[in-house]
């Protein structure tokens, strides 16, 4: 059976990173886009914490978690009583964000967010936020690649003014090369005070054209010109129903430089039309039913860095080409299993 689900549910973003890399600088960055409403999860222990000023002029309620790193919680419900408050549609939302601190597991952050049952959440991803100048003086000191490359779904090299202009190039380099070692699917960027592209994490509802509808606009809002990145955006019409397999080949395998997929499809199954909201973040796949077919044009938006347009396009474009039979058992079962999921 699929599982009925309010259409949009809110993305958890975990955000990680060693002691002094620049986590809050990034949150406080992505706290400031223009009409984003973002709920925040802090950890109060340790010597980084977001400015509470800043903090409470962007969400409504803001949760703390007490008690030293999140991921050596007691499992006493209190992360999920965070999650739940945030969760609240009344609060309408466009992303949780949980800041750990900076001696919290990467892996574990996302096994606990990933085995959360709270309902109206899904994975966001892992943001990794790595000091370009100190990174492989205090978290990669050589020999093999820290576990921690392997839960994290997008790397942040920060500070990269702190490097000379010509070996900055090269920094991110090296370190995307560690980071293959454990994970051939992160993505690996290189920024200055933590100013990436809010769009790759999360869209802002408020901007929607329809109450209730996801948006689809190729970008967000402009960021201000001190942003040194910028996401690029493909949008791709789907012209009546899709082959759930060809769909499902593209999202578990997206083109390459796309870190982010979101959508409203229809898809074939063997005696009707299912209508789903897609959403995808490194390689979690999130696929949510909707009850009522969408007045807006179907389609399928690719977000990322670098992008090749054109092959991104046509990549996405024979994935959405209308089904022109009944699908076989096997996809109508691999789509349920991935609906299933949270």
């Amino acid at each position: 059976m699929w599982h009925h689900r309010r259409m949009v549910s809110v993305p958890v973003i975990a955000l990680t990173g060693h002691l002094g890399a620049g986590k809050t600088t990034l949150l406080n960055h992505i706290l400031q886009t223009p009409r984003a409403r973002i709920g925040a999860i802090v950890n109060d222990f340790g010597d980084v914490n977001v400015d509470a000023a800043l903090v409470s002029g962007q969400i409504d309620e803001p949760a703390s978690i007490a008690g030293g790193c999140i991921c050596c919680l007691p499992d006493d419900g209190e992360l999920d009583a965070a999650l739940a408050k945030l969760a609240d549609p009344k609060l309408r939302l466009d992303a949780i964000v949980i800041e750990a601190s900076g001696v919290a597991d990467p892996a574990a952050i996302a096994r606990i967010i990933g085995f959360s049952e709270i309902a109206g959440v899904r994975d966001g991803g892992v943001v990794d936020v790595v000091d370009a100048a100190r990174h492989f003086d205090t978290v990669d000191r050589g020999g093999p690649a820290p576990a921690r490359y392997g839960a994290s779904t997008l790397v942040v090299v920060n500070k990269l003014d702190q490097i000379p202009p010509q070996d900055r190039e090269s920094t991110v380099q090296r370190i995307e090369s560690r980071v293959r070692e454990r994970n051939s699917r992160a993505h690996v960027i290189g920024v200055v005070d933590g100013r990436i592209d809010p769009a790759l994490l999360y869209d802002v509802a408020a901007a929607a054209d329809e109450a209730g509808q996801l948006s689809f606009r190729d970008a967000l809002v402009p960021e201000p010109a001190t942003t040194h990145t910028h996401a690029d955006a493909v949008t791709v019409t789907a012209g009546g129903a899709v082959d759930p397999d060809a769909l499902l080949d593209l999202l578990e395998n997206p083109p390459a430089g796309v870190y982010r997929m979101k959508g409203m499809l229809a898809v074939r199954e063997r005696s009707s039309v299912r209508t789903v909201v897609v959403n995808v973040v490194g390689s979690s796949i999130n696929i949510a039913r909707r009850a009522h077919r969408a007045a807006s044009p179907h389609c399928l938006v690719a977000i990322g860095m670098h992008l090749d347009t054109d092959r991104v396009r046509s990549r996405i474009a024979d994935a959405l080409r209308p089904a022109d039979r009944p699908a076989s058992a096997t996809a109508v079962r691999r789509l349920r299993r991935y609906a299933a999921r949270r």
